[in-house]
């Protein structure tokens, strides 16, 4: 089955079957043709070209990851016709880990329970890149949202294998050129590592021969201190964004950085109340409708968990509004 989506750099698509012409079943009909006839060709379109090496590298590195979660599958079935996705997700990014991928906190994979005292349970998967999934369909134990979170996880990380996904000189050109038509920058800042847009291509350019999947921690940084106002605050102090990218690019996304950004938010909260609480209200929306919907999520679940931290820090009164 074919399959397509649309989304932005950073953004995991969305997968829905390629329908017929008739709007109706995936067609599965296949061209006639004639034994020993000419290739069919259409008039002004140039001849197909034999692939190049790079063709032929590409299909190589798509099938090595195909066939490794193939026989993750076969390994980890037991008889039953079941796959364990737990297992072959944790293998597949031990794989990769094997293969020379550089992971600042290891190839762990990390899964969080949301308390519940009652289905339906929700579980979060957070992959050695930083990206993070969550069990998208109603589960009724903490076991099988386990392993939902594991399974829209390990479809992401298969089609994150896609060469297309890879930051390249070619994806570094074509995301900056679709940020400066979205955002009508001038020409001069692109090259400029002090306007946003020059700040954006000097993070995919420290990054390339990555994933999506694997530059995401960094991503979540920066829409994690944009939205904390960090960055206007550093700009208030005459720091150049260069100064700020080189500074965070080698910070992991740890409590220490969600500690001070939930005192941030305590701040607001005593200059005006009840921000935290329609923040937060934001923050669980925009994480329940990427969850439901199987997109990565790092950045709302990061949010929500700094607003929770600022609640749980406040005073008693006070948090009990949150």
């Amino acid at each position: 089955m074919a399959y397509q989506g649309k989304g932005m750099p950073g953004h995991v698509h969305n997968y829905r079957p390629v329908q017929g012409p008739s709007g109706g079943q995936p067609s599965n009909q296949v061209p006639r043709t004639v034994p020993g006839a000419p290739p069919r060709t259409v008039p002004g379109q140039q001849p197909r070209s034999h692939p190049t090496q790079a063709d032929v590298r590409t299909k190589s590195v798509l099938k090595e990851a195909v066939d490794a979660v193939v026989n993750s599958f076969a390994k980890h079935t037991h008889g039953y016709g079941r796959v364990n996705v737990v297992e072959a997700l944790q293998e597949f990014w031990q794989m990769k880990s094997s293969r020379g991928a550089d992971f600042k906190n290891g190839a762990l994979v990390v899964y969080e329970s949301q308390p519940s005292a009652s289905p339906p349970y929700v579980c979060y998967v957070t992959l050695p890149g930083g990206s993070c999934f969550g069990s998208f369909q109603k589960c009724p134990t903490k076991a099988e949202a386990r392993r939902s979170a594991a399974k829209i996880a390990l479809m992401n990380s298969v089609f994150n294998e896609h060469p297309s996904r890879k930051i390249t000189d070619e994806f570094v050109e074509k995301a900056i050129g679709d940020a400066a038509k979205s955002f009508k920058g001038a020409p001069g800042e692109i090259d400029n590592p002090n306007t946003g847009i020059g700040a954006f291509r000097f993070m995919l350019e420290s990054n390339k021969s990555k994933s999506m999947l694997e530059f995401q921690e960094l991503m979540t940084v920066f829409q994690l201190l944009h939205w904390n106002g960090s960055l206007k605050a550093m700009r208030e102090r005459s720091c150049t964004r260069q100064e700020v990218l080189a500074h965070y690019s080698n910070r992991t996304l740890d409590d220490d950085m969600r500690s001070q950004m939930a005192l941030d938010w305590i701040s607001r909260e005593q200059e005006t109340p009840s921000v935290i609480s329609r923040e937060l209200a934001m923050a669980e929306q925009e994480l329940e409708s990427c969850r439901a919907a199987g997109r990565e999520l790092r950045f709302p679940k990061e949010k929500k968990d700094i607003l929770m931290l600022a609640c749980s820090q406040l005073e008693p009164m006070t948090a009990s509004m949150c």
